[in-house]
């Protein structure tokens, strides 16, 4: 199972970015989908999550600007990153609870992440 994370880059304060997060491998079942980030020489630290049901949860910062979402059918997730501020600036990564054939339970899987520039 892999977990591909893209859509990262450079953003001016108040401009939007989307990035998007594929899970590619041998599947039978995600459950949790989150995104965290991690800001230079600071902890990763959870930005939002979205169950297989749809419901979301999301830090305090970022409420109101992004907004989280997912395929299941497809086995993606996405966020839309509107209003970015600088303090936004951080490697972004995807985390998905994944179901694997003749496992029980589910594993985390990690993205490589991808780093979001905001500048003032």
């Amino acid at each position: 199972v892999q977990l591909q994370a893209s859509g990262g880059g450079l953003a001016q304060s108040g401009g939007s970015l989307r990035l998007s997060c594929a899970a590619t491998g041998s599947i039978v079942s995600i459950n949790d989908m989150a995104w965290y980030r991690q800001p230079p020489g600071k902890q990763r630290d959870l930005v939002a999550s979205i169950t297989s049901g749809g419901s979301t949860n999301y830090a305090e910062s970022v409420k109101g600007r992004f907004t989280i979402s997912r395929d299941n059918a497809k086995n993606t997730m996405s966020l839309q990153m509107n209003s970015l501020k600088p303090e936004d600036t951080a490697v972004y990564y995807c985390n998905a609870g994944v179901r694997r054939p003749s496992y029980a339970g589910f594993q985390s899987y990690w993205g490589q992440g991808t780093l979001v520039t905001v500048s003032s």
